[in-house]
């Protein structure tokens, strides 16, 4: 669901703007560590000629462009006055928190009688902005899956509407980074995420919730074989080997289309699915796999969730598919026929967005995209068994 942030009055919206002026610097950087989920910056000690220094987590070579956000001193007083309100004491510490592509404004809240939060706001955009808010449907998901969704979920607090912005306070989950991804982190998070599916299968599930969502990823091969033009975009990525990417998705694009059909048949029992799991949306406790960012939730085949997020914790350098494959079905069996099926529906789903240039405001998004391209097809290929695209490895990253 997609829905508009109202507009704010003139005082904010100049706040904004010149937050997003003073940002362009760091905005631009480019950065060669791992960047962790909610990755924290005590604004007080790290700024440094305009940008922020992020920890050196580790040395994978990959690169990162990070997400520019709004800093506390952009909130609204009337925001700050409603989070003291509901939390029943004054904010004395925001620290920022960086993940994901969107710029959200997202706070570690200290409080003066030592209480914590977290809070996740949406604000107007500049005018031009590709980024859609989701913040209200993920409020509806919060309110009303609360007591399904935990304790995998954090606790929903409450809701705060001022000024054109629109925050939500929730629980302030610690625990460990799962980046960079380890063997030990990724069976955790695996056999946690395989509990949290089996604890939905079969459910009674709100009505409310779709159905059909996952039966969108059963159509891109499609549309790229009925179009010479999207094989040749996507051959493109591949530079130097161009020749090579098109004659190899030319000759198997038919078979990955036929593959994807599976998604729009999948049978029950059917399970709760968050739909967006990645590292940035997750963190370790113990071991227990605290999942955020709901807005996406909705009802299908459990081997659609997992075959999303294995992939990406290979693209992210971590354990390769078929070994974190294995330890979510220590716990949870999966159908192959469906497993398969989504595996070419997200490989089919990079491969459309993978070439299109980058959104305005998402300056990170196409070279993640890029990355779970280069381990979902590879996985395809293997369980389709088709030849290798070797071609993948000459994608920028």
């Amino acid at each position: 669901m997609v829905l508009a942030a109202p507009s704010a009055g003139p005082a904010v919206a100049e706040r904004l703007r010149a937050a997003h002026l003073a940002g362009d610097a760091y905005r631009r950087l480019v950065v060669t560590t791992w960047v962790p989920a909610f990755l924290v910056v005590d604004e007080s000690r790290s700024r440094t000629s305009g940008c922020h220094r992020l920890p050196d987590v580790s040395s994978t070579g990959m690169q990162f462009e990070r997400e520019d956000k709004p800093p506390w001193s952009v909130v609204p007083a009337r925001v700050k006055e409603a989070v003291a309100q509901a939390l029943s004491a004054p904010v004395v510490r925001a620290t920022r928190s960086y993940g994901g592509y969107a710029p959200s404004a997202t706070f570690r809240l200290t409080l003066a009688d030592g209480g914590r939060a977290f809070l996740k706001a949406t604000y107007p955009l500049p005018e031009g902005s590709a980024v859609r808010w989701s913040l209200d449907r993920e409020e509806v998901v919060y309110r009303r899956l609360g007591s399904v969704i935990q304790p995998w979920a954090p606790e929903y607090i409450g809701s705060i509407h001022a000024d054109g912005w629109h925050a939500l306070l929730l629980e302030l989950v610690d625990g460990q980074s799962v980046l960079p991804w380890t063997g030990p982190k990724a069976m955790r998070a695996l056999r946690s995420y395989a509990a949290f599916h089996a604890s939905m299968l079969g459910r009674p599930l709100p009505r409310w919730l779709s159905r059909t969502q996952h039966r969108d990823f059963s159509v891109f091969w499609r549309r790229i074989a009925s179009d010479e033009s999207a094989i040749d975009r996507l051959a493109a990525l591949a530079g130097p080997r161009a020749n090579e990417a098109r004659d190899w998705l030319r000759t198997h694009v038919g078979i990955l289309s036929r593959a994807e059909r599976a998604l729009r048949r999948a049978p029950e029992p059917h399970a709760l699915l968050h739909f967006d799991t990645r590292s940035d949306n997750v963190r370790l406790q113990g071991t227990s796999l605290r999942i955020f960012d709901w807005p996406s939730a909705s009802v299908g085949p459990a081997e659609f969730d997992v075959a999303a997020f294995v992939q990406s914790i290979e693209a992210e350098g971590g354990p390769r598919v078929d070994t974190a494959l294995g330890w979510y079905e220590s716990a949870l069996p999966l159908r192959r026929h469906v497993l398969i099926g989504s595996v070419a529906g997200i490989a089919g789903y990079f491969a459309d967005r993978a070439p299109r240039p980058a959104p305005p405001g998402l300056p990170r998004l196409r070279s993640v995209q890029r990355r779970q391209l280069k381990a979902s097809l590879g996985w395809a290929a293997r369980v389709l068994e088709l030849p290798e695209p070797a071609w993948l490895a000459a994608l920028p990253s």
